[in-house]
């Protein structure tokens, strides 16, 4: 069984963010993260669950715990799969989404809500990781199709 501990944040929203993530798998421990001059807080809670799971070398039983209601409902409540049959109409972070929806058909997924800012060990370490990485002006990424769609918008 492989557990995955994901978080996201960002400094205003949209802004700086980040991502977090704890992999613990018996004995294994691995910690990832990334960072984004210009992004949202949904979008590092999805992504921090994609970056787990492309972490993972074969299929596995996962369980994510995520403190992201967006993210655990529209899978657990299986709201995301009716957002595929309308094509994302009206929805955001689609490029996020197929995404994660490729990884979700390799692996059996479970997904646990947990409390943000609860004092769970490794919530709160991804926290950190999340927080860090869109402070680390030095590594920070450019989250293209966000500023993409950001640039569309305001032209119409």
């Amino acid at each position: 069984m492989i557990e995955i501990y994901t978080d996201g944040a960002s400094s205003g929203n949209p802004g700086p963010g980040g991502y977090g993530v704890v992999l613990k798998a018996g004995k294994h421990y691995k910690e990832l993260s990334g960072g984004f001059r210009k992004t949202t807080n949904n979008r590092m809670e999805l992504l921090a669950v994609i970056k787990g799971l492309e972490a993972l070398k074969t299929p596995s039983h996962v369980t994510i715990w995520s403190d992201s209601k967006y993210v655990v409902d529209a899978v657990e409540k299986k709201w995301v799969f009716g957002w595929v049959k309308k094509e994302f109409k009206g929805k955001k972070n689609k490029d996020l989404w197929i995404e994660f929806l490729k990884l979700y058909k390799i692996h059996q997924i479970k997904f646990v809500w947990i409390k943000g800012h609860n004092n769970h060990p490794e919530n709160e370490r991804c926290d950190q990781l999340a927080v860090a990485a869109s402070k680390d002006k030095a590594n920070i990424g450019i989250d293209h199709f966000y500023e993409s769609e950001q640039a569309k918008e305001t032209l119409f």
